[in-house]
């Protein structure tokens, strides 16, 4: 292939509500060379989001959240799900300042220091969805309770809990949601480094 390239023939716009669903016939140029047949597949749109991996260096605890989600409904027994902070880029908003405001809304907590992990789709096969993946150091001591806002019917466990604990958790399947395991991996990666980078300043 000398030069990847794509081409939109037809779109069309079959639901619009909470989110957004898109249909397109296209076509792209194919490895062994030329184009393809025309191809269609809807795509989900919803805007980008911030999630936030936040940790306490000096207790070295993870804030953990846990909320109902409607993606597990199939699995009723798992449909309330082990999560970190997370939300949606709003229009004029920058990653950072998500990230701060989602740590307040969710867990009640103040970012003292923001560093980028990484930004990445999450599921690149049919929704648009792409996530800037944060960590952020807190003070986890007296952080717990139930937050989240009542107009936007949030009702959001916060638990502070010991590294340890958390990548146990990790191994033991009980944490099934994709962006804290990719955190929590990304963590147990770089946590020495972290740690004396932060227990230092």
């Amino acid at each position: 292939m000398s030069e990847k390239q794509f081409e939109i023939l037809a779109k069309e716009t079959v639901y619009q509500g909470f989110f957004r669903l898109e249909q397109y016939t296209l076509k792209h140029t194919l490895y062994k060379g030329g184009w393809s047949q025309p191809i269609t597949r809807e795509l989900f749109r919803r805007g980008n989001c911030v999630a936030v991996l936040l940790y306490d260096p000096e207790r070295d605890e993870v804030l953990l959240i846990e909320q109902f989600r409607v993606g597990a409904v199939l699995q009723p027994q798992c449909s309330w799900l082990i999560e970190i902070v997370a939300g949606a880029i709003e229009e004029g908003e920058t990653a950072e300042e998500v990230a701060y405001r989602e740590s307040l809304e969710e867990a009640g907590c103040e970012i003292k220091e923001l560093m980028e992990i990484q930004q990445f789709y999450t599921t690149p096969g049919g929704c648009s969805e792409r996530i800037t993946l944060f960590c952020g150091r807190v003070d986890s001591h007296a952080v717990g309770g139930v937050h989240g806002l009542v107009e936007e019917d949030e009702d959001i466990q916060v638990s502070a809990v010991k590294f340890a604990d958390v990548f146990q958790m990790l191994e033991d399947g009980k944490i099934e949601s994709g962006i804290p395991i990719i955190a929590i991996q990304w963590l147990y990666i770089h946590r020495d480094k972290l740690r004396a980078r932060w227990l230092n300043n």
